[in-house]
């Protein structure tokens, strides 16, 4: 039986779950990382992104941010991986930047209320004091968007994506209008275990572990890792639900080559009681 263009798409890992709506920051970087050419499946949930990324008659993988320069580390999202069959195979910095956007002709004068996400609308509080607008909140910026572009508002806008502006067909009527010119969210790109490939130029490894809690286990970890000339670039901790007080671990880590962080993995296997490689990827720009 001749295979369908989407099963051609899925083998080819051109189909990966996102969690938003058409034009959100998640579509953003799955398009950054496959260069323009993916197809989208958009979930209104983490849970979901994992659950479609999984099913391999579905999608091919997903696209799941995991924190931001701002707010910080999206912590269930990490136990959503490790629940997961799913491998990470490459990660996006994106540059988050909103955007002000109106139905076409709209001018700031004519603007009442300004729709977007609550975290969106704080990104924006010091443009947004300049006026006397009603600020609605919503579950999504894409949402937003779309929604002002459906209703054909003359006197609503919305904050969101330069995407979703394009998608709406929306003019941008005050472009990067966020506080905060710094904000970046990371991206990681996922994908089955059983089709993930090595990746041959591969710097980047995130691991999970946890050791015994005895005095200075986490320590002799970590040693171990200086010792080997690996940089970490990030630690974080998780309790272990039904334990007294103890803790896993997330790490990231850079190294020069994938021999270099094979042998620190032998070194580091004795001294834990679990241990899991989520991948091992090209670190992203």
């Amino acid at each position: 039986m001749a295979k369908s263009i989407r099963q051609k798409l899925i083998e080819q890992k051109n189909i990966v779950s996102i969690q938003g709506f058409p034009g959100c920051f998640h579509q953003e970087a799955a398009e950054s990382f496959f260069k323009g050419n993916v197809e989208v499946i958009c979930c209104n949930t983490f849970k979901e992104v994992i659950k479609t990324a999984s099913n391999k008659k579905e999608s091919s993988g997903g696209v799941m941010a995991i924190e931001n320069s701002i707010a910080g580390s999206i912590l269930p999202n990490y136990n959503l991986l490790l629940k997961s069959n799913l491998k990470i195979v490459g990660e996006v910095y994106l540059q988050i930047n909103q955007q002000l956007m109106a139905n076409r002709g709209i001018t700031l004068e004519e603007i009442k209320e300004v729709h977007s996400h609550p975290m969106a609308l704080q990104q924006c509080e010091q443009f947004l004091d300049k006026f006397q607008w009603k600020l609605v909140e919503s579950d999504d910026t894409a949402l937003s968007a779309k929604r002002i572009a459906r209703n054909k508002s003359k006197t609503n806008a919305a904050i969101a994506s330069a995407l979703a502006a394009k998608i709406y067909n929306l003019d941008i009527i005050a472009p990067n209008i966020h506080t905060l010119k710094n904000n970046y969210t990371r991206f990681l790109v996922l994908q089955r275990a059983e089709v993930s490939e090595e990746i041959e130029d591969a710097n980047k490894a995130s691991v999970y572990f946890h050791t015994d809690n005895s005095k200075g286990s986490l320590a002799k970890v970590l040693n171990k890792v200086n010792e080997a000339g690996i940089n970490l670039t990030k630690l974080q901790s998780f309790p272990i639900p039904g334990s007294d007080w103890k803790y896993s671990f997330h790490v990231d880590m850079e190294f020069e080559s994938k021999s270099q962080f094979f042998k620190l993995m032998k070194k580091i296997d004795p001294l834990t009681e679990e241990m899991k490689i989520y991948g091992i990827y090209k670190s992203g720009k």
